[in-house]
């Protein structure tokens, strides 16, 4: 108890003297500052007394890693709408290279006294990446949703497209076109979701009795830029398709594709992952496996509103079922391949 006043005391800038008064309700306090100590122990992780909790505001944080990747609007699109028909107001979080951190959006939403929090992409999807800020959520009891596959133990509801099937209905549809040296363009190795699509490309290049080569997978961020570069390097290897964990990345590559003097699909064919928006007004328009990002984003707020009630959580992963559109970017081998 005396760690923890003295902790919220310095946090705050008032004397402990000030923080017992608080808690136990005595006068002398102004408004202000009372507001302050309660958002501090929110912060520092400390449960309020029971008599002190109140009702949080109907604010829910809404956290994204980029908006350069037209599928993180799409999706905050589809949650805020969902949100808002329920009478919570989104508050959009989206991270920046050198700026805020998952961890300071959390500080701020905390302070914010926000009913919940959901997260898309984000560093729970990464085995390398920071987590400490998770532990946080759980011990503060907030409601939180994550969308994409995370790693083991992070103990929050989540809800993933199944990158294994996305995976196995791409590479089917380019075996079926003839394709035998098939290139991959995934993220960075401790990235969970890539994990599953590389293990499900393993399965299904196994299952048509062809071989893997390990040097057909390219890692790298996800950007037009790094679709580019990777396609480059898979080129020299011979490959005649290339599979992409998502649009932008897929753009990237017929870009590079372009750049050799060579066509999609008649000597590159190219699958991305996502639909995200324009993917069909593209030149060539872009066969891609598509999100369900509408079932999605009512599955987000069902488990949500399921926390905010005070109902326990189903800690649980749920899959969501993709589909392959083929558009225009996929084609058979080349006869010379």
């Amino acid at each position: 108890m005396a760690k923890r006043l003295a902790e919220v005391a310095r946090k705050v800038g008032v004397s402990e003297a000030t923080v017992s008064r608080v808690l136990n309700e005595k006068p002398g306090v102004s408004e202000a500052t009372r507001q302050a100590v309660l958002t501090a122990l929110d912060v520092l992780g400390y449960e309020r007394p029971t008599k002190l909790r109140g009702e949080r505001a109907r604010l829910v944080g809404l956290v994204l890693p980029e908006l350069s990747n037209p599928i993180f609007p799409a999706f905050a699109e589809v949650v805020g709408g969902a949100l808002a028909q329920n009478g919570y107001t989104p508050v959009l979080c989206t991270q920046t290279a050198g700026g805020v951190s998952e961890a300071d959006y959390i500080d701020l939403l905390l302070e914010q006294h926000v009913s919940g929090v959901v997260f898309a992409g984000g560093l729970y999807t990464q085995e390398l990446g920071a987590h400490e800020h998770y532990e946080r959520l759980r011990e503060v009891k907030l409601p939180t949703v994550l969308v994409s596959a995370p790693v083991d133990g992070i103990g929050f509801p989540t809800v993933s497209c199944d990158d294994g099937v996305a995976t196995q209905l791409a590479v089917r549809h380019l075996i079926q076109l003839g394709h035998t040296r098939i290139g991959y363009v995934l993220g960075p190795k401790d990235h969970v979701p890539s994990q599953r699509k590389e293990a499900s490309a393993r399965r299904e290049i196994d299952r048509a009795g062809l071989t893997f080569d390990d040097d057909l997978v390219v890692r790298s961020l996800y950007s037009l830029e790094s679709g580019q570069a990777a396609a480059a390097a898979l080129l020299r290897r011979g490959v005649t398709s290339i599979v992409c964990a998502s649009d932008p990345l897929a753009l990237g590559v017929i870009r590079a594709v372009r750049r050799a003097g060579l066509r999609v699909p008649e000597d590159v064919s190219v699958i991305g992952y996502d639909d995200s928006s324009l993917m069909g007004c593209v030149e060539p328009p872009l066969t891609t496996v598509r999100q369900p990002i509408e079932s999605m984003g009512r599955m987000v707020m069902e488990l949500l509103t399921t926390q905010i009630r005070g109902e326990a959580p189903e800690v649980d992963e749920f899959l969501f079922e993709p589909e392959l559109v083929v558009r225009a970017s996929t084609g058979p081998v080349p006869h010379a391949a």
